[in-house]
């Protein structure tokens, strides 16, 4: 009762702050007939669920119960912490253990590394894509793969390395949805947006572990050339070779909620594309055949994460504008939440009352400001409440 309070003051005051700003708004503008542009000011609900020490968090899954899980990369800044766990009163705890989240001696085949993108099966069963990079060091073989865990009892359900010529030598495995609906065991298909300058699109069979790489020529999962964004007032552009930005291909990657379509956009992009997963999870298709079946749905916002909820309304990290959007299935696009802390929002997630996500702060990171970290601790996980249509 006293958290639900808690939550329950959080949100008053959001709408608070949304209500007395609009009306100093209003004063100036009929005091002084200077408007105030309605984009700056703070809408919807925000409610922070935790505010996290470093390291900084990235994916996020929510389960039917209500229990909240995050990863924790060391490919942008190496750490010693849990690389994944689950938000209990406000504190991380290593999920499933300490051992197999932490730079021990096992073999990185069987620890998590540096996982990244994290889902929900249709079954309720945990997947992560462990990207396998330490900052400042190669990717070792066998480090970048794709796990699955049964949240009930923390076991381990799926562990498939992904390897040549699926996997390349610069591939940043960065985000993955799970499919039942193909494949005996299932398909799961990754957004690799690359550390380099070749993304693509990765397809893994979960009972055979076969995998292929599509798409990797098509512009619908390149980085856009000459691509601009402002980022808390700062004109950033993609430039592979003097990163001021993050690296741009495809990134936000999310499934219909019948499974039946995948939809998909490169971070450096404002447009989202989509594709029948019963094509993609052909191992027949050639990339010709899924090239003439992509569909550009048209514009969107920049978007480092896409979430799909029950009514097939999909939820985008709206980044250049500190906010959350919703884009519903005719194609209108809403603002469901927005705050001056809303920065750089990464992982999201839809359940059947809230879309939850994490404000990374990732364009603050050294590399992208010649070498200077401006990232500022605590790390804010949010949530922002949804009704049906």
């Amino acid at each position: 009762m006293k958290k639900h309070y808690q939550a329950l003051l959080v949100a008053v005051s959001m709408a608070a702050v949304s209500s007395q700003a609009l009306a100093a708004a209003d004063s100036a503008s009929s005091d002084t007939h200077v408007s105030v542009a309605a984009d700056t000011l703070p809408a919807g609900q925000m409610e922070i669920i935790a505010a996290l020490p470093e390291p900084g968090p990235s994916g996020i899954a929510v389960t039917e119960g209500g229990r909240v899980f995050l990863t924790f990369p060391r490919h942008a800044t190496d750490h010693d912490k849990p690389s994944l766990g689950e938000l209990r009163d406000g504190k991380i705890i290593a999920w499933p253990d300490e051992n197999i989240t932490r730079e021990t001696s096992l073999p990185v085949t069987q620890r998590l590394v540096s996982p990244h993108g994290l889902t929900l099966d249709t079954k309720g069963r945990l997947w992560l894509i462990d990207d396998g990079k330490v900052a400042g060091h190669p990717i070792e073989p066998g480090a970048a793969k794709i796990v699955g865990f049964d949240v009930k009892t923390g076991k381990e359900i799926a562990n498939i390395p992904l390897h040549a010529p699926a996997m390349l030598p610069d591939s940043h495995m960065n985000d993955l949805r799970v499919d039942l609906t193909h494949g005996k065991a299932g398909t799961v298909y990754i957004a690799d947006s690359s550390f380099g300058t070749s993304p693509g699109l990765v397809i893994v069979d979960i009972a055979t572990g076969k995998q292929r790489r599509v798409l990797t020529h098509h512009p619908s999962v390149l980085a856009e050339p000459g691509f601009e964004a402002v980022l808390e007032g700062r004109v950033r552009c993609y430039d592979p070779h003097h990163p001021g930005f993050p690296i741009g291909g495809i990134d936000s990657i999310t499934l219909s909620n019948d499974s039946k379509t995948l939809y998909y956009s490169p971070l450096t992009s404002r447009r989202l594309y989509s594709l029948p997963t019963a094509l993609l999870a052909d191992p027949a298709a050639t990339d010709d055949k899924l090239a003439s079946a992509v569909t550009d749905l048209g514009e969107k916002v920049m978007t480092d994460g896409l979430a799909t909820d029950a009514w097939n309304r999909i939820y985008l990290t709206a980044g250049e504008h500190d906010s959350i959007m919703r884009r519903s299935p005719d194609g209108q696009i809403d603002v469901i939440a927005r705050d001056p802390r809303i920065i750089w929002p990464d992982g999201i997630f839809a359940t059947r009352t809230h879309v939850y996500y994490v404000l990374g702060q990732w364009n603050r990171l050294p590399g992208f400001n010649d070498g200077h970290n401006l990232r500022k601790p605590p790390y804010l996980i949010a949530r922002t409440p949804i009704t049906p249509p």
